[in-house]
C-alpha cells in the first residue's frame, strides 16, 4: 500500500551500476557498494519509484555499450518490464559521448523511459528542456573526453613497461611463473620447461606438429590451457569446446615460434585500434618491442634459430605421418637450385629410393634430373659429416698453441682497418648519386645518362653494404670468441663419433646439401663464417713475422690441418 495516494505514475526501475579500473575509476567512491548505498538512500523520498532489479557491470568498461548487465537492463526495456532506470552518475551508464546521448536523448524517450542520474542532478522527468539539452551532451563529452585520457595513459604507462622488458600478460607464458620477488619478471616453471624442451627437440629430430601432440597426449602431460587449471589460476577462454583441453598442432607450433623461450621479451604484437574500438589488430613486425635477456632461457638462441628454418622449409612427412624424411627441406639441385623430391624404384623385385629435381619432375627443359641414389646420399654425407667434425676437435686441440699468438688483435685491427674503407668508399659513391642528380637538374645529363649512372652508383653501394655488414660480422665474431675456444666449436664437439646419420644431428649441423650430380654433392655446413674466421687466423699464424712463436711441430700440424681444412 503506498503512503501518498496522489501519485499519478508508479515507475518500475532497474538500478544499474559500473565499476571499471580500465576507465581509471577510483575503488573508494565508485565501488559497487557506494553506488548501491547512494542509490537507495536517494529512493528513500521517491515513492513513485519501484526496485526491479539490480544490474551490475564489474571490470567492463564505459566507453563500449557490449556489456552484459547492460544488455540484460536494454532487454527489460524492450519487453516493457521496466519503465526507469537509475545510475550514480553518467560515466555510470557509458563514457561514449555519442552513443550516451542517443540512449538517453532520443531512444529513452522514444521509449517512455524515465532516466536518472543522482549526481548529475538529471531526471528526464523533470527536465528543463532549455538548460538540460544544453548541459547534458557537454557532461557527456567530458566523460567521453576523460575515458580518452585515461586510456592514453594506460597505453603509455604499458609501452614504458615493455620497454622495460616487465611482462605485462595475464598470465605467464607456458614454461614460467611469475616472479613473487620481482615484479613484471618471468622465473622458468620447470616441469612445464622440460615440456618445452621435448618439443623443440622432437621438431629437430624430424617430429611434425600433429605427432608431437599425439605425443604429448598419449603420455598425458597437461596442455597449457589444462596446466594453468591445475595450477588453479583463474583462466577463462571461448575457444575451450570440450570438457578437457588437449594438445593441438596450433598449441605446438605456438611454442615452437615463441621467441620467449631464448631469453628475449617480445610484446606489442597487437593493438586496439582505439579506446572505443577493442578489436585487436596485428602490428608490424618492425613495431614490436623486443628486449634481450629479461629472463632465463628455456631453449638456445641457436636452437630457436634452428627450428624456424626447420619450419620455412618446403618438407614432407613419412607415409606413416609421424616423422620427416632424413632429408626433407635439406637438398638442393645443383643445377637450378630447387629442391628435390623423394621417389621409389621398384626393379628386378627390388625397391630403392633416389631424390631427383623437383623443377626436372615438373619440366623437364628447365633442369636436368640431378639424380642421386639415397644410399649414396647417405654414405657420402655420414663420411663428410665425419671429417668435419674430426676439423673442429682438431681445431679446438689447437687452442693451446693459437693462444700464444698475438692473432686475434691483429685480424681485428686489419677488418677495422677494411672496414674504414668500406665505409669511406660508400660514403664517396652517396655523395656521386648527389652529384649526377644535381647535374641532371642542371640538364648537364641527359635523362637516359642520368638513370644509368644512377644505377651504377646503386649498385656499387648495395655492393659496399654487403661487403660493410660481412666484415661488422666478423670483428664482432673475433672480439666475441675470444680466440678459437667458441660455444659453437663446442656444440659441435658434442656430436662427438657417429656410426649413423640421424635427422636431428643433420638439422643442427648441416646447413643445405648442394647435389651436383649421382656421385657429387656439397655440404654447407652451420657456421661457416665462423669456421672461415677461425681458418684465417691459422693462416696468419704461418706468416713469417709468427712462426718465431711456435715450434716446426707446430708449425706442420697447423699446415696439415688448413690443407684438409681447405680441400673439405
Amino acid at each position: 500500500m503506498l503512503n501518498n495516494l496522489n501519485i499519478d505514475k508508479i515507475y518500475l526501475a532497474d538500478l544499474y551500476i559500473r565499476l571499471s579500473k580500465e576507465d581509471g575509476d577510483k575503488a573508494e567512491s565508485n565501488s559497487i557498494s557506494n553506488q548501491r548505498d547512494l542509490i537507495y538512500s536517494f529512493l528513500k523520498e521517491k515513492e513513485d519509484i519501484q526496485v526491479y532489479e539490480e544490474k551490475v557491470d564489474d571490470g567492463y568498461s564505459g566507453v563500449g555499450f557490449n556489456r552484459p548487465a547492460l544488455i540484460s537492463m536494454l532487454e527489460d526495456v524492450k519487453q516493457g518490464k521496466v519503465n526507469c532506470i537509475i545510475v550514480k552518475d553518467l560515466s555510470r551508464f557509458g563514457r561514449n559521448y555519442i552513443e550516451t546521448g542517443r540512449y538517453i536523448q532520443q531512444i529513452f524517450p522514444f521509449m517512455g523511459v524515465r532516466f536518472i542520474a543522482i549526481n548529475d542532478h538529471y531526471d528526464s522527468e523533470h527536465m528543463d528542456s532549455q538548460t538540460d539539452n544544453i548541459i547534458l551532451p557537454f557532461k557527456n563529452l567530458m566523460n567521453d573526453s576523460y575515458s580518452r585520457d585515461i586510456s592514453i595513459k594506460v597505453r603509455s604507462q604499458i609501452e614504458v613497461r615493455q620497454k622495460r622488458g616487465d611482462y605485462i600478460g595475464s598470465f605467464p607464458v607456458y614454461g614460467y611463473f611469475r616472479d613473487q620477488e620481482r615484479k613484471g619478471k618471468l622465473v622458468i616453471d620447470y616441469a612445464a620447461a622440460e615440456v618445452v624442451r621435448d618439443i623443440f627437440d622432437m621438431r629437430i629430430k624430424g617430429y611434425n606438429n600433429r605427432r608431437i601432440a599425439d605425443y604429448l597426449n598419449e603420455h598425458g602431460i597437461p596442455s597449457p590451457m589444462e596446466y594453468k587449471m591445475l595450477l588453479h589460476w583463474r583462466y577463462t577462454t571461448s575457444f575451450k569446446l570440450k570438457a578437457q583441453a588437449k594438445w593441438s598442432p596450433i598449441a605446438v607450433e605456438r611454442i615452437l615460434k615463441n621467441e620467449i623461450y631464448t631469453g628475449v621479451m617480445v610484446q606489442g604484437k597487437e593493438k586496439t585500434l582505439n579506446y572505443k574500438v577493442k578489436k585487436r589488430i596485428k602490428v608490424d613486425k618492425k613495431e614490436w618491442i623486443r628486449v634481450e635477456d629479461t629472463h632465463e632461457a628455456i631453449i638456445t638462441k641457436e636452437v630457436f634459430a634452428i627450428v624456424q628454418k626447420l619450419m620455412l622449409r618446403d618438407t614432407r612427412t613419412a607415409p606413416d605421418g609421424k616423422k620427416l624424411y632424413l632429408f626433407s627441406g635439406l637438398l638442393r639441385c645443383g643445377g637450378c637450385g630447387g629442391n628435390m623430391v623423394r621417389k621409389k624404384i621398384r626393379s628386378a623385385g627390388s625397391e630403392y629410393c633416389y631424390y631427383i629435381c623437383s623443377n626436372n619432375k615438373n619440366d623437364k627443359s628447365v633442369c636436368s634430373s640431378h639424380r642421386i641414389r639415397e644410399d649414396f646420399l647417405r654414405k657420402a654425407v655420414l663420411e663428410m659429416l665425419r671429417t668435419h667434425l674430426s676439423l673442429v676437435s682438431t681445431m679446438d686441440e689447437m687452442e693451446g698453441m693459437i693462444a700464444k699468438l698475438p692473432l686475434q688483435e691483429q685480424e681485428v685491427q686489419k677488418r677495422c682497418r677494411q672496414l674504414e674503407e668500406r665505409r669511406n668508399e660508400l660514403a664517396r659513391y652517396q655523395k656521386l648519386k648527389i652529384s649526377v642528380y644535381e647535374d641532371y637538374k642542371e640538364t648537364l645529363l641527359t635523362p637516359k645518362e642520368y638513370l644509368e649512372m644512377k644505377e651504377d652508383y646503386e649498385v656499387s653501394c648495395r655492393q659496399l653494404e654487403e661487403a660493410i655488414e660481412t666484415l661488422e660480422r666478423e670483428v664482432s665474431l673475433l672480439v666475441k670468441d675470444n680466440g678459437l675456444h667458441s660455444p659453437w666449436i663446442e656444440r659441435l664437439k658434442d656430436s662427438g663419433n657417429i656410426s649413423e646419420l640421424d635427422r636431428g644431428l643433420l638439422a643442427m649441423t648441416v646447413e643445405e646439401i648442394i647435389v651436383m650430380d649421382s656421385e657429387h654433392i656439397k655440404i654447407h655446413f652451420k657456421y661457416r663464417d665462423e669456421f672461415e674466421i677461425v681458418l684465417q687466423v691459422l693462416e696468419a699464424a704461418m706468416s713469417v713475422g709468427d712462426r718465431k712463436n711456435i715450434s716446426h711441430v707446430e708449425s706442420e700440424q697447423m699446415k696439415r690441418f688448413l690443407l684438409a681444412a681447405r680441400e673439405g
